[in-house]
Formats: C-alpha cells, sequence, structure tokens
C-alpha cells in the first residue's frame, strides 16, 4: 500500500472546500464571496497542479 502525501491530501480538500464554499455564498446571495471562493478554489487548483508536474519531474 502506498503512503499517502498528506500536504496533497489537505490541499484537495482545500480546494473542495472552496468550491462548496461558493454554494454556501450563493444562498446566502454573496456576489462577493462566490467571487471569492471560486477564484481561491482555481488557484489552489492551479497551485497543486504546478507542484504535481514538479514532483513528477
Amino acid at each position: 500500500m502506498k503512503n499517502i502525501n498528506y500536504p496533497m491530501l489537505f490541499l484537495a480538500i482545500l480546494v473542495v472546500s472552496m468550491f462548496c464554499l461558493v454554494g454556501v455564498a450563493i444562498f446566502y446571495q454573496n456576489v462577493f464571496l462566490v467571487i471569492l471562493f471560486l477564484l481561491l478554489g482555481f488557484a489552489l487548483m492551479g497551485y497543486g497542479i504546478k507542484l504535481k508536474r514538479k514532483s513528477d519531474n
């Protein structure tokens, strides 16, 4: 069984939680928070992809 990469797991959970918070912000009809959480979610996802590519080389 492979070892768990905890930093990447934490990053993935953080990205999913950002997109869940977008739904919460939509419920509260707060456009500022919707945009903020979307940008944070995509930024964190991009950072995770960058880390993954760097670790594969």
